[in-house]
């Protein structure tokens, strides 16, 4: 936990670093007299470089299955903004990204000698320390986005929303207990292919974004006789680089 928490901090030092050079380039801007000429770019574009960081939570779960401890998230990448009008306040925008997710909960995913699947709530009187699963995905976002950007500023309002279509190219389960550790990375009930509706709004450097996903992670799978068409849904901070 403490590393993922160190990781954390140094993915946003790392990328908070543009974002104050740029805040430095905006106050040199503001030193220059105004009777320097100087040319504004008609045709500029906004936000071309996203970095998120996420708290997770599992919706649509069965009565039996709980989350415990801290489930959190880490998204980055690039979309090209395609503006739609002459202000260049509305536009469009795709590209492409990397999401890390982590969730911490009480469903068990293990196999049995044949190679079948286990889906099995934890519960109370079973010892063990850490069960949790991540996702590593490759994500295209697809936004349409409004703005009340200029040529000449750089801090304005967004509101963004759109689709994110994604696909879990690694997934790992891992499960701990006094003795005894099972790791599932092959589940064939997991559906790979992601897709979830996004929601981004705020001023200037900080903007809260939402997720939820439109399709459960495992559609063919259920625990104690109920399906486990948990979905996912994420709350955090969306960072934008020029």
């Amino acid at each position: 936990m403490n590393k993922l928490f160190k990781f954390l901090y140094g993915l946003f030092v790392v990328f908070s670093l543009p974002l104050s050079a740029q805040t430095e380039i905006e106050e040199e801007l503001e030193r220059i007299p105004d009777s320097v000429p100087y040319i504004l770019d008609s045709l500029y574009r906004e936000d071309q470089f996203y970095l998120g960081l996420s708290f997770n939570f599992i919706s649509n779960k069965p009565e039996a299955i709980s989350q415990s401890g801290f489930s959190g998230g880490i998204h980055a990448g690039f979309t090209r903004d395609f503006p739609l009008n002459k202000r260049r306040n509305v536009a469009i925008a795709a590209g492409v990204g990397f999401s890390l997710n982590s969730y911490s909960q009480n469903l068990f995913i293990g196999e049995d000698n044949s190679g079948e699947s286990i889906f099995r709530e934890l519960t109370n009187n079973i010892d063990y320390s850490v069960n949790r699963f991540t996702t590593q995905l490759i994500e295209v976002p697809l936004e349409f986005r409004w703005r009340t950007s200029t040529a000449e500023t750089y801090k304005f309002w967004r509101i963004y929303t759109g689709l994110r279509f994604g696909y879990i190219y690694h997934f790992k389960s891992k499960f701990i207990q006094p003795g005894n550790e099972v790791i599932q990375t092959d589940v064939p009930e997991l559906d790979r292919f992601r897709m979830g509706a996004t929601f981004t709004f705020g001023y200037n450097t900080f903007n809260f974004h939402l997720y939820y996903s439109l399709n459960p992670l495992f559609p063919d799978a259920s625990v104690n006789g109920a399906p486990i068409d948990i979905s996912v849904f994420r709350v955090g901070l969306m960072f934008y680089i020029l």
